[in-house]
């Protein structure tokens, strides 16, 4: 596949300024600030106190003085408010540039190799490299900018199939708000927290639910047989219930599935759609108890 690019119109950006910006963001979310670098970002999350998830963002290097966070578009006013409230005395700005900034995506063999790319904040995706390349540029740019390096546009299907082949959640289509866990959602495989940084909010769960092996569900890349349900939908194995469809397009799907279901013999079914669960290489499963 040739190198091309999509742009992500329900993805966002919040700049956080001042001195204190990577400390500020290091007592908040999963992952370690300071290993944010002109062309290296991190995924992380922020979770509520009681360890469930809220927001998922990139934290990069705005070369500016800032980190800029690309997160949901439509959920980024709440997350800047947040993070608003949550400044206390630290010296930061909180700033929604959701409006003025555009945030792409360039996957295909090679894409690694239009970095560094003059006008915009790009870098490797932190959680797969196959995942490609993420561009934040101003708004109306990009698209000239990759044209011009040689990348072609491509669907916004085309990318959420990739997506979706490797098992990769998208914010709140995949993960709900004040219920999702991290471990259950990836995010440790996927290198989206840091398990020798400090504290961090929901910090004490997230950990607990790892140490003491508390995972009993996964989201996984599924194959659909049949219509695609609707997201929400109950999964069933042998006319139980374990577990429901998340995002998904054609063919694909991700899903919240019990991990005992999935590893029993049978069909899970979503009504009359077949649901064929895949574990991509980079999961890791526990061993199933005795």
């Amino acid at each position: 596949m040739s190198i091309a690019f999509t742009l992500l119109s329900h993805r966002g950006v919040i700049a956080v300024g001042g001195e204190d910006r990577v400390a500020f963001l290091q007592g908040l979310i999963s992952n370690d600030t300071t290993k944010v670098a002109p062309g290296r970002a991190i995924w992380a999350a922020l979770l509520t106190p009681q360890g469930r998830f809220l927001n998922d963002m990139f934290v990069a290097d705005g070369g500016d003085g800032t980190l800029l966070i690309e997160t949901e578009r439509a959920r980024a006013p709440a997350l800047a408010k947040k993070l608003t409230l949550y400044k206390l005395r630290s010296r930061v700005t909180v700033e929604d540039r959701s409006a003025a900034m555009e945030v792409v995506v360039v996957f295909g063999s090679g894409a690694e190799t239009l970095l560094p790319l003059e006008g915009a904040i790009a870098f490797v995706d932190p959680r797969l490299p196959d995942l490609g390349v993420r561009v934040l540029a101003p708004a109306g740019q990009a698209a000239s900018l990759l044209a011009a390096r040689g990348a072609e546009p491509a669907s916004f299907d085309a990318y959420e199939t990739l997506r979706l082949s490797l098992g990769i959640p998208d914010g709140s289509r995949d993960l709900l708000p004040e219920k999702a866990l991290l471990l259950e959602s990836g995010f440790d495989e996927l290198h989206g927290v840091d398990w020798n940084k400090g504290c961090y909010m929901g910090q004490e769960l997230t950990a607990r639910t790892k140490y003491r092996g508390l995972v009993r569900k996964r989201l996984f890349p599924v194959r659909i047989e049949g219509p695609l349900p609707a997201p929400g939908t109950a999964i069933e194995h042998d006319g139980k219930d374990v577990g429901e469809i998340r995002s998904g397009t054609g063919d694909r799907a991700l899903a919240l599935l019990r991990l005992d279901a999935v590893r029993a013999a049978g069909r899970l079914t979503s009504g009359e759609t077949r649901v064929q669960p895949e574990v991509p290489a980079w999961m890791r499963l526990p061993e199933p108890a005795d």
